[in-house]
């Protein structure tokens, strides 16, 4: 029964599904990733699914050949209008990884190895394809055993950056309602995110699914192609030609949503991620469980570091901006669940909650986006680069 493609696939995306529910009604305390790979581990490890499912299910071949298109998709997702006003937003959040990354070159290739350091930055820095590149190279270099160190730090990093980042906001919360007691509270200026472009009339090609599809697909094709033929990793070429496609008017904002394939996608790409677990014994995650916690907790102080660091240099308020760092731990939809669940929380009335929830949205979402979308595919394409 097993050796069938559609229960194969569906058993698995049980575990997807399981992990989405549980992170909904948790709050996204519970990262729906770290469900569906710890439950496929114990599957696999008891005997509850067979070791081939996942060749079985043919949906993580899929995925493998749509990680180009979603890289490209990721550069589309901030317009250079919205970056250029929230320039403190993208600085607090590059200063965070790169203390980070520093911290942990140094020190854990110093307590362990060079590859466990370059295993651990990628995944620190963002996430799924930050991990699937970075396992990609240790697989093809035949460190497999390392495999497990940024498939477990994707899995549990958010479960330290959460905590720490809604700490810091519900202390920025209160900032702003002494400053609103006061007469002191400045808000920020409202970003505006739609283009001309963006509200014109749409021809009937650019309106075209399949159309907008195709061009994802041979912009990503092109850049599968050079990374091949020069030493510049595909997923920097990916993400260049959605950065700059977007920025021509050759690519929407957003456009694997436009074209009505995000999801999809996303789940076959998850696909993957499971499948750099399938070769991990449980003896495997013993033996590197203490990098593991290093990698965690030093990437998780660098980044609060160098968020604290930058937002003093910026003349910004260290409640503010250290949170902003820390969404590389989390990313999107955590960060806008966390600014909702704050504002709620600490506002008095309406007019304050919403005038909290404005305050703190626009640079978390920037934060994040910077890091888990366009920072962590550059570093982790140039560090597996070195191995």
């Amino acid at each position: 029964m097993l050796s069938n493609p559609l229960i194969a696939t569906t058993l698995i995306f049980a575990l997807i599904a399981l992990g989405e529910w549980l992170s909904i009604v948790s709050k996204a305390r519970i990262p729906m990733l770290l469900t569906a790979m710890v439950g496929y581990l114990i599957c696999i490890w008891t005997g509850i699914f067979p070791k081939d499912i996942l060749a079985t299910s043919q949906f993580a071949a899929l995925g493998a050949m749509l990680v180009g298109p979603a890289i490209l998709h990721m550069g589309t997702m901030i317009p250079f209008s919205v970056l250029k006003t929230q320039y403190k937003a993208v600085l607090i959040s590059l200063g965070g990884i790169t203390v980070s990354g520093v911290l942990v070159l140094i020190i854990v290739t110093f307590l362990f190895d060079y590859p466990t350091a370059v295993a651990g930055i990628g995944p620190l820095s963002g996430g799924v394809v930050a991990l699937i590149i970075t396992s990609e190279k240790l697989t093809e270099i035949g460190l497999t055993s390392l495999v497990v160190i940024p498939a477990l730090i994707v899995a549990f990093q958010g479960l330290l950056g959460m905590p720490l980042a809604q700490y810091f906001l519900r202390k920025y919360a209160f900032t702003i309602q002494e400053q609103i007691d006061n007469g002191t509270f400045k808000p920020m200026e409202e970003t505006k995110q739609t283009t001309a472009k963006e509200t014109a009339k749409k021809s009937p090609i650019k309106s075209s699914m399949t159309l907008k599809l195709f061009f994802v697909f041979v912009g990503a094709a092109i850049g599968m192609a050079l990374g091949e033929v020069t030493p510049i990793h595909y997923s920097l070429w990916c993400l260049a030609f959605g950065v700059t496609g977007l920025k021509l008017g050759i690519f929407e904002h957003k456009t694997l949503e436009k074209a009505n394939s995000f999801n999809l996608t996303m789940i076959a790409i998850i696909f993957v991620v499971i499948g750099t677990m399938a070769d991990v014994s449980p003896q495997d995650v013993i033996n590197n469980l203490p990098s593991i916690i290093v990698l965690l907790l030093l990437g998780t102080f660098g980044i609060s570091l160098g968020g604290f660091i930058v937002s003093k240099l910026l003349k910004w308020h260290p409640y503010k901006g250290m949170p902003v760092a820390l969404t590389a731990l989390f990313g999107f939809p955590a960060d806008y669940i966390l600014c909702e669940e704050v504002s709620r929380s600490i506002a008095r009335n309406k007019e304050e909650e919403e005038t909290i929830f404005n305050e703190i949205l626009t640079p978390m979402l920037i934060g994040g986006f910077t890091t888990v979308t366009i920072a962590s595919v550059v570093i982790a394409g140039i560090l597996v680069q070195t191995l």
